[in-house]
């Protein structure tokens, strides 16, 4: 059973960071509310984990979790040991390299980890294009 709901974290969140960082957690918890065919919320009693994850031809398939102390983990390597088309994954791949300013090819990026938001948004502009990029591929991942 879940020790967190939306409410929880949101107000953890709000508690735990400073105000341009719980905005876009914000805003990121009413995209996966809109987009996500399935969310899960955390049992932890540190910190809140909010699940985004996509109905997909291999079942339900999480994309990133966030967490209440302001943090995201993609999960590009999961999908990579997964069926997701080669093209989806390029195209998601590219996306984020371009809007983060990142590598996370197999040598640059070996394991999927939680990382600070305040380290990967720094415009709103990056915060509107990360949701795009995550509903372009919850797009393409249900067809």
């Amino acid at each position: 059973m879940s020790n967190w709901d939306k409410t929880t974290f949101v107000n953890h969140l709000r508690e735990q960071c400073n105000r341009e960082i719980a905005k876009v957690g914000v805003h990121i918890v009413e995209f996966s509310e809109k987009f996500a065919d399935d969310i899960t919320w955390g049992r932890s009693s540190e910190h809140g984990t909010l699940t985004f994850r996509c109905d997909t031809d291999v079942g339900l398939l999480p994309l990133f979790h966030m967490t209440s102390v302001g943090q995201l983990n993609l999960q590009i390597n999961f999908m990579r040991n997964k069926e997701v088309p080669p093209m989806v994954l390029r195209d998601l791949v590219l996306k984020l390299e371009s809007n983060f300013l990142r590598d996370y090819d197999e040598l640059e990026y070996p394991s999927d980890v939680f990382v600070p938001m305040d380290e990967l948004f720094h415009t709103e502009n990056q915060v509107e294009k990360f949701l795009k990029t995550m509903e372009g591929v919850t797009y393409r991942l249900r067809q």
